[in-house]
This record gives structure tokens, sequence and C-alpha cells, in this order.
């Protein structure tokens, strides 16, 4: 049982349990609907409840819930509860800053000022489950603030909610897809190309670099060397990989094992094919 100490609007409060101090908000469908401070409400299956207490990037979580508008906590439920249904269990804590992000970009969106987000792509085709999800704020959003949401602002919220299920950090995600772009680029420069992002090669190797990536991060090492057989095979595409660990390596400040080189060349070179068949 809950007691409420604040109605934010129909479906959002703040609410103690029982006779503690812990501040929750609880978020459904007319919750707050006729209710006032003090008055009890239990908990239902379709209600979400979150811990006020906790800190986030943006400062306390009760101190977000105070300076934004109830309805973005609400659309961030809705995000979650999507992301929950595609993904399984969740951290549902991201729900405070993911709500402050979306009032901050409804609040630039209404002043005219626009915001670039050079990785759009990249975040899209790397995080590409959490991207349908983050889309699925248009509608929302132009139903409830009539205004219309560029899809740089969706690649950012895309971040937050693949944090939800990746126990890591926006800026983290953000670095993935950066080392992920730098790679591409430098793949770029070297072969004399422009890249087609919407093939499958490209799609594989943004997946390999995001597994790469995690690998040194945690130290995990690739049983299989491939290394010899692909230097022998392909000494232009190995070399160009090897040049591409020891700069990612040097950037993110983890270093790669020698077996990465042979894996990472091997799409390279499924790249390289690609464009070769593009100009038959």
């Amino acid at each position: 049982m809950f007691r409420i100490t604040k109605v934010l609007n129909h479906n959002t409060v703040l609410a103690v349990k029982d006779k503690s101090t812990q501040e929750y908000l609880i978020v459904g469908k007319g919750i707050g609907f006729g209710k006032k401070v003090t008055q009890t409400v239990e908990m239902s299956p379709e209600y979400s409840l979150y811990a006020v207490s906790q800190t986030r990037d943006r400062g306390l979580a009760k101190d977000i819930v105070k300076s934004i508008e109830p309805e973005f906590l609400e659309i961030a439920n809705t995000l979650l509860d999507e992301a929950e249904k595609e993904f399984g269990k969740i951290d549902r804590n991201i729900l405070f800053s993911m709500a402050d992000h979306i009032a901050f970009a409804v609040k630039r969106i209404k002043n005219n000022e626009q915001i670039s987000n050079p990785l759009n792509d990249d975040i899209r085709v790397l995080f590409y489950k959490e991207y349908k999800i983050a889309e699925k704020v248009r509608p929302i959003l132009k139903e409830k603030i009539n205004i219309d949401v560029i899809d740089d602002e969706i690649g950012y919220i895309t971040l937050h909610i693949h944090t939800s299920i990746d126990d890591s950090k926006v800026s983290d995600a953000m670095q993935m897809a950066q080392a992920v772009r730098t790679c591409a680029q430098f793949i770029e420069e070297k072969i004399g190309i422009t890249i087609d992002v919407t093939t499958m090669a490209y799609n594989r190797l943004m997946n390999h670099i995001r597994s790469m990536v995690a690998r040194a991060v945690t130290g995990e090492m690739l049983k299989v060397d491939l290394n010899r057989f692909i230097e022998q095979n392909y000494p232009d595409s190995f070399s160009l990989a090897k040049e591409i660990c020891m700069k990612l390596g040097h950037e993110l400040k983890h270093g790669f094992s020698e077996n990465e080189v042979g894996y990472l060349a091997v799409h390279i070179e499924q790249i390289k094919c690609d464009e070769m068949l593009g100009e038959e």
C-alpha cells in the first residue's frame, strides 16, 4: 500500500510505501485521477514504480521530477514499456534521465534550436531495435505537443534506451558509435570509397566493431587465430585492419588482442568486394 505525497497529473503520483519515508514515482493510467495527498493506492501490474532517491547524470531523480512536466515521465515510461516487450528485463531506472532528455529536446525544438548528431546513421545501424523503439516517440509528441522530432533527436533517445538493456552509460554508447564511425571513415580514406551504410556488409562490419570494442573493454580474447591465413590471402585488408586496431586502441585506451586483426580484415575485404561488385 502506498500513501500519496503529491499528485503530478492523472497518470503520475509521488508516494511513500506504508510508514517509510522512501518516496516513489508511480506511473499508471488514471492512478492520480481524483486522488488527493494522504490518500492510498495499491500497486497494480499495469503500474510502474520508480525510486526517486537515486542520483542520475543530471542530478537527483527527485529534482528532475520537479523540473519537468509529468507528461515527459509518462512518455519515457511508455518507451520503456516497449523496450521491455522487446528485450525482456531492463533497467527502468533510466526513466528520469530519458524523460529529462525528451523534455529538453522538446524545448529546443520549440525554440527552433537545431541539434546535430553526426553519429545518427551509425546509431541507427548499431542499435537497430532500440532505434525502432525510440521512433515511437514521434506520434506521441505529435499528438500531445504537436511537434515533429528530427532523426538526430531519435538517435540520442536511442542511446538512452540502449543503456537500459546494456547496463552502461549514454556516454559509453556514444563512444561505441564514435569508434565505429572512426573505423568506417578510416576505411573510406584508405580505400578511396564511400561506404554504403545500407549494405549487409557494413551492418556486419559495425556489429563486429561493436563486439570487438566490448571484448577489449572486458579483456575477452578470441580463441581462433585467422591472422596467418588472412595476411597471406588478403594482405591489404590485413594491413588496414592492423592500422585500425592500433588507432582505435589508442583512442579508446584499450588494447586489442592480435587475433582481432584477422577477423576485422575479413569484414574489410567484404566491404571492398561489395564495392567492386557495385562498379560492375
